[in-house]
């Protein structure tokens, strides 16, 4: 397996958004698996977007930290990301997003992606070690990157 390899500048970056990711998983609304996550997520701006799991009775209807933190940066027009810090179930082992998550992160691009324990051990992958050859925007017949903005389908001209 291959890993991110993260460089000294980015250390610090990383060990602030591990310990956000274990505060947002001390948020998290999980009544019914009682499996608490936390996500926090850097955008290429600096900025941090913060997530965790929100369960429903309605099981389909939950939503997990990963896709929260990434929801919320999008909907501040964030849509270049750095890295994704998260935290999830016990020292056992590293826990990394479910395959929902993975088909929605790699929808933009690639980056670290940092499984962490309570601990504090971590595990970097990238979005696409962790979904290799996945279906993403440039599948698509588009006429311009849609994270970039202003996508639209290619127009074709049928010939008879």
């Amino acid at each position: 397996r291959l890993y991110w390899r993260v460089k000294m500048e980015d250390k610090a970056m990383m060990k602030k958004l591990c310990e956000i990711a274990h505060d947002m998983r001390r948020k998290a609304y999980c009544p019914y698996s009682n499996y608490q996550v936390g996500a926090a997520l850097l955008g290429k701006s600096g900025m941090i977007y913060k997530g965790c799991n929100v369960e429903n009775a309605s099981y389909g209807l939950s939503i997990c930290a990963e896709r929260t933190a990434m929801v919320r940066a999008v909907s501040d027009g964030e849509r270049r990301f750095r890295m994704l810090a998260v935290s999830a179930g016990d020292n056992e082992r590293f826990l990394f997003p479910c395959g929902a998550c993975r088909q929605f992160l790699v929808e933009f691009g690639e980056f670290p992606v940092i499984a962490v324990k309570p601990n504090g051990d971590t595990q970097v992958l990238t979005t696409k070690q962790l979904l290799p050859e996945s279906f993403g925007p440039s599948d698509l017949d588009l006429e311009e990157d849609p994270v970039a903005g202003g996508a639209s389908p290619k127009k074709h001209k049928i010939t008879t």
